[in-house]
């Protein structure tokens, strides 16, 4: 269909180039065929009339299709990939050069781009390989069609023969199905551990396909252990020698003065004295180790529908130092775990009243639903916070007697709701604002 539309496109160029001689022929033939000529010349005359008219017509067709051939074939070889032909012709200024002009600059931007590509698909492909978490891709019907080496290692499989399989032949389809993200135990042809899966979806060629991402979490845990073990030794090893140093020195002193002969006439009120610190140390190091396996045995949550206005209200008036205003809000209904919950609420409204001049100001509490979140915000008059870097180390604290490890209890609550907690300084006021984002799916009851 295409060739002979491109014959019918020939052909009435070279009508029309014909048509355009016609009337000069006609009025040369006429000349010719009136006057007195011999038959040699009319016959002499005739055939150069009528070859140069169709020879120039035949000019001029081939002048019309012979550019148009050449884009054609530039258009033709892009469209197979192929962008390092140019067309000749493409100086001038005329219309023609201007089309050749730019069919060769179209030819130099598909080439930088396809270079582009390629390079960037080169580089993927190199990132791919070389990143140790193993990547496959599958096509809609659940058939490997990519994978890189760290999932070849995964399976003890190569490419070769991985390609095509079906993932339920590669143990993999259950995680082709449910969350898009999960953590699972289990083992592997190349490995066993903790792994992390996540899945995504994309679309080549028009048809979905499926991304599945299998990270080994067993090492980062280990390592995440080794340090948090080392961490913890650490300041046992400090909060330790910070007691048995002034302990150790103290017994020294005691056992100088039981050796002198005779004893000193003061020497049972040095021995008081020093066992009331010795005792005093102890009994401090008594309450670190306290308090650190509070840390550790934090049961976890018991969830259950609890509406949050009764919770906020009730702990609101067990703060009596400080005035606690709660304004209304939203009849919210969560899942949580009520003494927990509540454990948290009266530590911040205790640090906030700790905070503040008992004389004067007010605590206010309020809460709002927002994103699929309970936002609590409780606000102080206080003059706010001093060192924001270590509000969440454990045993850091700035009050006198405090143990350090409420607001880390507070946040570990917290995070094992699903939630967070941050303190800052108010924005343009004075006080301390303490926020509690808990996850909130509002139910009938909510509302």
């Amino acid at each position: 269909m295409e060739h002979k539309e491109r014959i019918s496109h020939e052909r009435r160029t070279q009508l029309l180039a014909l048509a355009a001689g016609l009337p000069s022929v006609i009025f040369s033939a006429f000349i010719l065929c009136t006057g007195d000529y011999p038959p040699k010349v009319l016959w002499t005359a005739g055939l150069i009339l009528g070859g140069s008219w169709l020879g120039f017509s035949a000019a001029v067709r081939d002048r019309v299709a012979n550019p148009l051939r050449t884009i054609a074939n530039l258009l033709e070889a892009m469209r197979e990939g192929d962008y390092s032909i140019r067309a000749r012709g493409a100086t001038g200024d005329d219309a023609l050069s201007d089309v050749m002009q730019q069919v060769n600059a179209m030819g130099a931007t598909l080439r930088s781009q396809r270079l582009g590509a390629m390079e960037a698909t080169t580089l993927l492909r190199k990132v791919m390989e070389e990143i140790d978490v193993a990547i496959f891709a599958f096509d809609e019907s659940q058939k490997l069609k990519l994978l890189n080496r760290a999932a070849e290692r995964l399976l003890a499989l190569p490419a070769e023969r991985a390609i095509d399989r079906h993932a339920a032949q590669l143990d993999l389809a259950s995680f082709l199905t449910g969350d898009d993200s999960r953590t699972v135990q289990r083992a592997f042809p190349g490995g066993f551990g903790r792994w992390g899966i996540t899945r995504a979806s994309f679309r080549e060629g028009g048809l979905p396909h499926h991304l599945l991402v299998i990270t080994d979490l067993t090492r980062p845990l280990r390592e995440e252990e080794l340090q948090a073990w080392q961490r913890l030794v650490r300041v046992l090893g400090h909060e330790l020698n910070n007691s048995l140093t002034p302990i150790k020195s103290i017994a020294g002193s005691l056992e100088t003065i039981l050796k002198k002969d005779p004893l000193p006439a003061d020497w049972h009120d040095d021995m008081t004295r020093g066992l009331s610190i010795i005792g005093s140390r102890a009994e401090s190091l008594a309450r670190f180790i306290g308090a650190y396996a509070k840390l550790a045995r934090l049961p976890r949550p018991v969830l259950a529908p609890l509406p949050i206005a009764p919770v906020l209200q009730r702990t609101a008036r067990m703060e009596t130092r400080v005035p606690v205003t709660v304004e209304p809000g939203p009849d919210l209904v969560i899942q949580a775990d009520s003494d927990q919950l509540e454990q948290v609420i009266i530590n911040l409204l205790r640090n906030a009243a700790d905070a503040m001049d008992t004389n004067r100001g007010t605590i206010v509490v309020r809460w709002r639903f927002e994103r699929w979140q309970l936002v609590i915000d409780i606000e102080d008059d206080g003059p706010g916070l001093a060192a924001t870097a270590n509000l969440f180390v454990p045993f850091f604290t700035t009050k006198p007697g405090g143990s350090g490890i409420g607001l880390v209890l507070c946040r570990q609550i917290v995070e094992a709701h699903g939630g967070t907690l941050s303190l800052t300084n108010r924005d343009g006021a004075r006080g301390c604002l303490a926020r509690l984002l808990l996850p909130c799916n509002p139910s009938p009851e909510s509302h």
